[in-house]
């Protein structure tokens, strides 16, 4: 007869940095794809000031899984409780809380508890859930120990900014522009390669290779698309040597008079390498106009090449 298999598990981490900051950084739902490797996207449905209700895209094991999650917010006992509304396969039920605790003004103590459950007549998808858990757990604790200790800095490390142009021309064919990523080495100057999959309806897989102005680089993205929506969001798996985490969005909005494209871009800058990249003396706001610059350059090629694509189209009428 089928039941249920339930894990429970505890995990601690101590963290140099003050307990305030650390459930900070927990809680900026917008910059978990930044701060947590495996996180790709992640999107918020409601919010009463304490339970958030969020859609997430998340690596798990190499693979993408979504789900949508509640969140009960505690800034007071600085504690976060969890729980899965709809668990990805094969879950049946997943959950925990996150407390952060004071141990001196500059020293805090993280735990994790969580609990999960499968059918428990299923072994291997319940060994496969308890390994790739006890992994993600681990990373989780060790990705918000890295950035919740650099507190005096992150607020330089951390970059967004946006690029726009507007457009004479069918949405449907500046979204077509963005989203055929795999055509762009025969029609972008600084794209020299670009590999790409698609393991399922919108969830894409891009290797690039790009020409800067600090020599060819080879990025991986995880690529979510949303063509009802006009909305591409993508995250960086490898980054430029410059970058230590790399979000972005295109999206293509149409109103009475033409359509906006736009890019949306979100960053970590790896601090360790910017001598090495930029050379000697270059420091955090020296690497902080270049990545604006050099990304945003980039990017408004590409807008650029999309508004001539879905504009040219028009003029052949």
């Amino acid at each position: 007869m089928s039941g249920e298999r339930v894990d429970r598990a505890k995990r601690h981490a101590h963290v140099s940095a003050p307990a305030g900051v650390v459930y900070a950084v927990l809680a900026d739902t917008a910059k978990l794809p930044l701060y947590f490797s495996p996180s790709v996207h992640v999107e918020r449905l409601e919010f009463d000031g304490e339970r958030e209700r969020l859609r997430m895209w998340v690596l798990m094991d190499g693979q993408l899984k979504s789900w949508i999650s509640w969140r009960h917010m505690d800034p007071v006992e600085r504690r976060i409780e969890f729980r899965q509304e709809l668990p990805a396969s094969p879950l049946t039920a997943m959950g925990g809380t996150l407390n952060v605790r004071y141990e001196s003004p500059y020293r805090s103590e993280l735990e994790l508890l969580y609990d999960f459950s499968v059918t428990d007549d299923l072994p291997d998808d319940a060994a496969w859930v308890e390994r790739v858990a006890d992994l993600a757990s681990r990373t989780q604790l060790a990705d918000l120990k890295s950035f919740a200790e650099r507190w005096t800095r992150l607020d330089d490390l951390v970059l967004s900014f946006e690029d726009s142009v507007r457009v004479n021309g069918p949405a449907e064919l500046a979204y077509d522009f963005l989203y055929r990523a795999g055509d762009w080495p025969e029609l972008v100057p600084h794209v020299t390669r670009a590999d790409l999959t698609e393991e399922a309806p919108g969830v894409q897989r891009m290797t690039m290779e790009t020409q800067t102005d600090t020599g060819t680089h080879t990025t991986a993205s995880v690529r979510i698309c949303f063509p009802h929506a006009g909305r591409i969001i993508y995250k960086q798996t490898a980054t430029l040597p410059l970058l230590e985490a790399h979000t972005g969005e295109w999206s293509v909005v149409p109103d009475e008079t033409g359509v906006t494209l736009t890019s949306k871009q979100s960053v970590v800058l790896c601090e360790e390498n910017i001598t090495a990249v930029l050379g000697e003396g270059a420091g955090l706001a020296h690497a902080r106009r270049h990545v604006r610059e050099a990304l945003g350059r980039n990017c408004l090629a590409l807008l650029t090449l999309a508004k001539q694509h879905a504009e040219s189209a028009v003029r052949m009428l």
